[in-house]
């Protein structure tokens, strides 16, 4: 089993909360700048906030990527497991077919990385082939590689897209910029018509929301354009006495638009969010610009209002942030310690299966303990993961190289066991019946002796033994017509222990009913053998009475553990039994196991941002419990079972 990105990298509730150092510093930067352009806005035509504080504000989101900007390791939930150089160009290949408005900037960083691990790693391994062909390493030079070429052909022609598609976004700035300077050019002309200030008018406002539905223009350009545009509104309502009352209605209907935007703003402070807040008060921000001036008496007011209520949101989020890099500064320490834990366990020095499922736990324990980690900081992310990668990597390559190995002795164990079956065979029909009991047994023992074979062939080798041998005892059996008179006997009270157990209340107290049940459990196993022909029945029979008695009440597991030392004590010191019991105990558990990496996989690959999403992940966990309750309970069986054989 192998671990990837998509199964370490935990879901964090605020996933959303993305922003790197570079917004904080920004923030700061914004906070500075604010504060040195406090004095100006008395000076600014409507007293708004000003300019280039709002501006600051809005480049220090542009600059964190819209305040939510993927770190690098935010899309290992989503991507897939790249184990070849092929698997790389196959995604590459995806996203160069995509619209490139669609690829991200980190999803080629990714897949570049990626690409130039797996064949850096290449390239290693050849040059460690070549010296250890006896080649002097400075003589290496390694073979040109087809699949570089296609990649950096691929990759060229994604950043061609995205360069293009970044040259038309620019090209339609520019002529946003011509248009809006026409504009305003247009306004200049008619605040020069003093005359005409009532005809106008309706023209004046068609300009205003023209200008405001123009999209984006360069950002160098931006705050010294809407100065000036400002500036040349302002003249037309102040230098050139426009109706007093169209003045006045205007002034009345922004300041309610203003008010409004301030409670807006004020209600920020509420919200849990701190990201989303801050990206709305952007918004809100911009809303501010494109609503016109209001009366000089309360704009300062109206101003300072709004400008109180960004600083409250705007220390929230500078705080957030800071406590977010405490965060991935902590998860950078404890990743660190995780990959110094792993790499400081041998590998190299594992003999037997136990041993590997040994060391299975630990390495899953450690993916487990990584998995509950939120994120480290964006330079240390991608380098630890890489770091614990590979030894969880070289790991279950070298259990998988082992495992290789060891099909060959399971394969040799088949080959003695065949002939162990060929040989019980030969002797199932023999009537010399001391000697050939002698002989069995003496397989028998020699059965024990050889390890485990291949799990398919492992029931069919062992029922066939099985047959040969229990073939050849029955035939015994039927021969020992002196024994009869004592299996009817033996018959007669195993049917009286039945019909003992069934005569037992139903509704009898179990912990007055258990005491009996027990003595009469251990009155049927002091009772010899019965009849063969009689044996399966009258046991299915008692086996029946006994789990209707379990099934009454009682803890699930408790129950199942109570049978099972039942079904051990009835089988007492036969050591064939006990082997039998053990080997089908031992594959349940197997599957257990299976069943449970399984499990544990699939949840890492589940998200709980849904609803929906959170009620699988959480029915996924009763599952994983419930399966590790079986295990417990199976391994407790397989403890029970080799104490009664070492007894």
């Amino acid at each position: 089993m192998e671990i990837s990105q998509q199964d370490l990298a935990p879901v964090q509730k605020d996933e959303a909360l993305k922003t790197p150092e570079a917004a904080i510093e920004t923030v700061e930067a914004t906070e500075t700048s604010a504060n040195a352009t406090e004095a100006a806005k008395a000076d600014a035509p409507d007293g708004d906030a000003p300019l280039e504080v709002e501006n600051e504000m809005a480049e220090a989101i542009e600059a964190a990527g819209d305040g939510c900007p993927a770190e690098p390791a935010d899309n290992e939930k989503s991507r897939p497991d790249l184990r070849t150089k092929e698997d790389v160009i196959a995604a590459l290949k995806e996203l160069a077919e995509a619209d490139a408005a669609r690829v991200g900037r980190d999803e080629l960083a990714y897949l570049k990385q990626r690409f130039y691990a797996i064949h850096n790693a290449e390239a290693e391994a050849l040059r460690d082939e070549f010296v250890a062909g006896g080649g002097a390493p400075e003589d290496f030079k390694p073979a040109l590689d087809p699949a570089e070429e296609e990649f950096k052909a691929l990759l060229a022609t994604v950043k061609e897209k995205k360069a293009a598609l970044l040259a038309a976004e620019e090209a339609a700035k520019a002529e946003n910029l011509a248009r809006k300077q026409a504009l305003i050019a247009e306004l200049k002309g008619l605040s020069e018509d003093a005359d005409n200030a009532n005809r106008v008018f309706p023209r004046v406002k068609e300009i205003q929301a023209e200008f405001k539905e123009i999209g984006e223009v360069p950002a160098t350009e931006a705050t010294d354009l809407w100065k000036e545009f400002q500036g040349t509104v302002e003249q037309f309502y102040d230098q050139l006495k426009i109706n007093k009352d169209l003045r006045d209605y205007d002034f009345r209907k922004n300041l309610e638009l203003k008010t409004l935007l301030c409670e807006e703003a004020e209600k920020l402070d509420q919200e849990e969010d701190i990201v989303l807040a801050f990206k709305r008060l952007q918004n809100f921000h911009d809303e501010w610009r494109q609503t016109g001036p209001v009366a000089k008496e309360v704009r300062d007011e109206i101003w300072n209002r709004f400008k109180d209520a960004s600083s409250v949101i705007r220390k929230k989020y500078q705080a957030f942030f800071e406590e977010r890099k405490a965060r991935e500064e902590a998860n950078e320490k404890a990743k660190t310690e995780i990959c110094e834990r792993v790499e400081a366990l041998d590998f190299d020095n594992i003999k037997s299966y136990a041993g590997w499922d040994e060391m299975t736990n630990v390495i899953l324990q450690a993916q487990k303990d990584w998995k509950e980690l939120g994120y480290a900081s964006r330079k240390a992310n991608n380098a630890l993961f890489a770091r614990f990668r590979a030894v969880c990597d070289r790991f279950f390559t070298l259990k998988a190289e082992r495992y290789r190995a060891m099909k060959d002795e399971l394969q040799a164990n088949l080959a003695k066991k065949t002939a162990l079956c060929e040989k019980a065979e030969a002797l199932s029909q023999s009537t010399d019946w001391r000697k050939t009991a002698d002989q069995l047994v003496a397989l028998q023992k020699e059965w024990k002796t050889i390890g485990t074979v291949p799990r398919k062939h492992s029931d069919a080798v062992w029922q066939r033994f099985q047959k040969a041998c229990d073939s050849f005892f029955e035939n015994r059996k039927k021969n020992l017509s002196e024994s009869r008179s004592t299996e009817e006997a033996n018959l007669a009270e195993k049917r009286q222990v039945i019909a003992d157990l069934k005569a037992i209340p139903a509704d009898m107290p179990r912990n007055e009913a258990m005491p009996k049940v027990k003595e009469l459990q251990a009155k049927w196993n002091s009772i010899g053998h019965v009849p063969f022909r009689e044996k399966d029945k009258v046991y299915a029979e008692y086996r029946a009475v006994c789990d209707a008695f379990y099934n009454r009440e009682g803890d699930r597991g408790d129950r199942g553990m109570s049978r099972f030392e039942d079904v051990i004590k009835e089988i007492g010191s036969d050591q064939q039994k006990l082997y039998r019991e053990r080997e089908r105990v031992q594959r349940a558990c197997e599957i257990k196991r299976n069943e449970l990496k399984t499990y544990e996989n699939n949840l890492g690959f589940l998200s709980s941002k849904s609803k929906a999403g959170d009620s699988m992940v959480r029915e996924m966990e009763r599952r994983i419990q419930r399966i590790k309750d079986d295990l417990a309970a199976t391994e407790a069986k397989i403890k029970l079972i080799d104490a009664k054989l070492k007894g």
